[in-house]
């Protein structure tokens, strides 16, 4: 074989086994190359560059060297965990059932991913769920001993940003990040939080009423005042009006007086009468008045103590609950302690401080509520009586301030009446004091009659023998005359009263004997 062909033959060789060999690199190079979709983190283990034990690549892709290097795929996708917790111990000693629905995903955080490469990766997701579960029981237990009831059920929003520090510190060392939480329902099995419930929902009702009856009584109590501001007012033009028209009538009759005496008399009869039933009939309406404002003040008072009654009777409730709850309490305490008790040796030594201390609080805690319940009980009676009190003292006062304003009326009516006839008779005044004479008449003939009127005469029999003296006008007539003239004469009274009867009425001679006036004798 000539020596050309021969090299042609070398040059062919080395050109082909060049060609496979770069084809096996391509081959090889495409192979390896792995490309990671966006829901997943692809993980290249094996020899690294520097101290870590993985790569971890989110997006993209990277080179995996054949024989050192290898590689696998973390999910993604969110992981939902049922936490069924029940008999979570709060720091008050209540066990609290806390169920609830926590979402867990592998972060994409570059230390978080590493984390999650180490110790998630190659695990199925049943197994991931369950490493979570678990680290959240623990957490949400260790959140719950921190908390009381009160602050669980009152504020949420602590209790769940210490769930999302707690448990995403927890899951974050295994590389899950915490998404969601979902807390379905907080209960207890001493029936605490219902408790606590009710006792809001009545001291809801409690204030509502107590409101409700203080916008009742400001209402009432504003009527009342317009209604006597009304009252007060036509009382006043009322008595402006008669005070005009008194005045009108007063210069009528001081004109007719002069004139006409009998006519004076009777119109100052009649207008005091009249005046006498104006000051009764304001009585008589100012006592209605004070009478309403007493019956409306007892009605409020009724309702503030019907209000009173039920607050009462709330609290009483309330702390029947609080003495039940007190008492659930110390049995689920007790049940605890008994638990701990027999863990260790230490916890044995304090569970029996603390049955000691529980034996003194149920010795002490029923007293203290029938002692309190007694002082409500108590207070509640003493308030009613008082309040009773109170509306007796208002309308017995009521009363008396009415009867008061009518006498002083009257009194008014009176005196006024009595300066008007004395400016009327300012020309004569010896006038006036013979109308108020004249006035009282009736009542003098009555006291006259009055000294007589309880001798009981059943017959009078007069013994007349017939023999009369000169001037006289026999034993009935002088009988008869004798009694009559044992009365005390009108005059006699008129005279020492320093009072002058008009001259109709006659007058006393030295004698003492009357002198009928001229007209008498006429008219008789």
């Amino acid at each position: 074989m000539p020596v050309n062909e021969t090299s042609n033959l070398v040059w062919l060789g080395l050109v082909g086994a060049a060609l496979l060999i770069f084809l096996f690199a391509t081959v090889i190079v495409v192979k390896q190359y792995k490309r990671c979709p966006s829901n997943r983190i692809l993980v290249v283990f094996g020899k690294i560059a520097g101290q870590k034990a993985a790569k971890c690549v989110h997006g993209g892709g990277t080179f995996v060297l054949p024989l050192v290097q290898d590689y696998a795929y973390l999910s993604l996708e969110p992981l939902v965990i049922d936490i069924p917790l029940s008999g979570a111990l709060s720091q008050n000693n209540i066990r609290v059932n806390v169920p609830s629905t926590f979402t867990v995903g592998i972060s994409t955080d570059p230390v978080l991913m590493n984390n999650a490469a180490e110790r998630l990766l190659g695990l199925r997701e049943e197994q991931i769920r369950e490493q979570a579960q678990d680290i959240i029981l623990g957490q949400l237990r260790l959140v719950i001993a921190t908390l009381t009831i009160e602050e669980i059920n009152r504020d949420r929003e602590k209790f769940m940003t210490l769930i999302n520090e707690n448990v995403g510190q927890e899951i974050n060392k295994i590389g899950l990040a915490l998404i969601n939480v979902n807390i379905r329902d907080i209960t207890d099995e001493s029936g605490y939080i219902e408790a606590i419930g009710k006792r809001a929902a009545a001291e809801a009702i409690n204030r509502a009423k107590v409101e409700v009856a203080q916008q009742d009584r400001e209402g009432a109590m504003g009527e009342a005042t317009a209604v006597r501001e009304r009252t007060v007012r036509v009382a006043a033009e009322q008595a402006q009006a008669v005070e005009g028209q008194k005045l009108a009538e007063q210069k009528q009759r001081v004109a007719l007086a002069a004139y006409e005496t009998e006519a004076v008399k009777g119109e100052a009869m009649s207008a005091q009468q009249r005046e006498i039933a104006v000051a009764q009939r304001d009585a008589e309406v100012a006592a209605a008045r004070k009478l309403a404002e007493q019956e409306q003040r007892i009605k409020i008072s009724q309702a503030e103590a019907e209000a009173t009654r039920g607050e009462n009777e709330a609290r009483a409730k309330i702390a029947e609950s609080n003495a039940r709850l007190l008492e659930i309490q110390a049995e689920s305490r007790r049940r605890s302690e008994v638990a701990a008790a027999e863990a260790s040796q230490k916890i044995l030594v304090a569970q029996r401080e603390q049955e000691v201390a529980r034996l003194g609080k149920e010795q002490l805690v029923p007293q203290e509520i029938e002692k309190a319940r007694i002082a409500l009980a108590a207070e509640a009676e003493a308030e009613r009586v008082r309040r009773e009190a109170n509306g007796e003292a208002d309308a017995i006062r009521a009363r008396y301030e009415a009867e008061a304003a009518g006498i002083r009326q009257v009194l008014e009516a009176k005196a006024d009446g009595y300066r008007k006839l004395l400016a009327a008779c300012s020309d004569n005044p010896q006038l006036a004091p013979t109308l108020l004479m004249i006035e009282r008449l009736p009542e003098l003939v009555a006291q006259q009659v009055k000294a007589i009127q309880n001798l009981k005469i059943d017959k009078i029999t007069v013994w007349d023998g017939g023999s009369h003296k000169p001037g006289s006008k026999g034993g009935t007539a002088d009988f008869l005359a004798g009694l009559i003239g044992s009365l005390p004469p009108v005059h006699e009274l008129a005279r020492q009263a320093g009072v002058e009867l008009p001259g109709v009425l006659g007058k006393l001679r030295d004698d003492d004997t009357i002198t009928p006036h001229p007209e008498a004798k006429r008219g008789s």
